[in-house]
């Protein structure tokens, strides 16, 4: 479905994707979704060059992406923020919504507050709702669990299962990694945008350097 070679990612003069800060996960992310423009490689999304399609286009295509921070309207209610997730459709949108609502049962409860006004638990739930409300195909997750409580991210964990038990393709970038790991088929691990491990998600969890450079595992737990 996506298949990315030899992309170079700058921020002015700096190469992102291989410089010092971070693994440059979250600069993938923007780029496979538009924000940033590689200068050079390619990337390729369902047989189709997508390099330098701009960001406007990318729902249209099939592509939403939820940003680290969830990035919600907050002044704006629940259902306008899932309604401005469909803006590149055309038609009713209520069926589209009660799907999503029947998802997360706490928005549709929540419909008419403020953005603002949500835990950020809820915030990260509207945030993936919004991004389901264009029909992805494929759906980009930026760090979900980020400044959560365990019992919320066990939760949220158990959202994306459902969303990818219905067939939508999910490329999540995260550091909890362990869970990560236990839902996905495949995973990667990155250094400074360079893959250093690739390989079954179930091969990962046994890798004994993975486990003890990445997980925080010893051979003994």
């Amino acid at each position: 479905m996506l298949e990315v070679h030899d992309v170079v990612v700058r921020y002015g003069s700096i190469e992102a994707l291989h410089g010092a800060n971070g693994a440059g996960k979250s600069t993938t992310l923007r780029m496979l979704s538009g924000l940033r423009a590689p200068v050079s490689g390619s990337v390729t999304f369902e047989g189709r060059d997508i390099t330098q399609v701009k960001a406007h286009e990318f729902a249209a295509m099939g592509i939403s992406h939820v940003p680290e921070g969830r990035r919600i309207f907050p002044v704006m209610t629940v259902q306008e923020n899932l309604e401005m997730g469909a803006f590149a459709r055309k038609g009713s949108l209520s069926d589209d919504l009660e799907e999503i609502y029947a998802t997360f049962p706490i928005l549709k409860d929540r419909r008419k507050q403020l953005g603002s006004n949500l835990s950020g638990g809820e915030q990260q739930m509207l945030a993936i709702g919004r991004a389901l409300m264009s029909k992805p195909r494929l759906l980009l997750l930026d760090e979900p669990s980020m400044g959560l409580a365990p019992m919320i991210i066990d939760q949220i964990f158990s959202i994306i299962s459902h969303i990818r038990e219905n067939g939508t393709t999910i490329f999540v970038v995260e550091q909890n990694a362990a869970q990560a790991l236990r839902l996905a088929d495949r995973g990667y691990v990155m250094e400074n945008g360079r893959i250093v491990f690739g390989e079954s998600a179930e091969d990962l969890l046994k890798d004994p350097r993975v486990r003890a450079v990445y997980l925080g595992e010893s051979e003994e737990d």
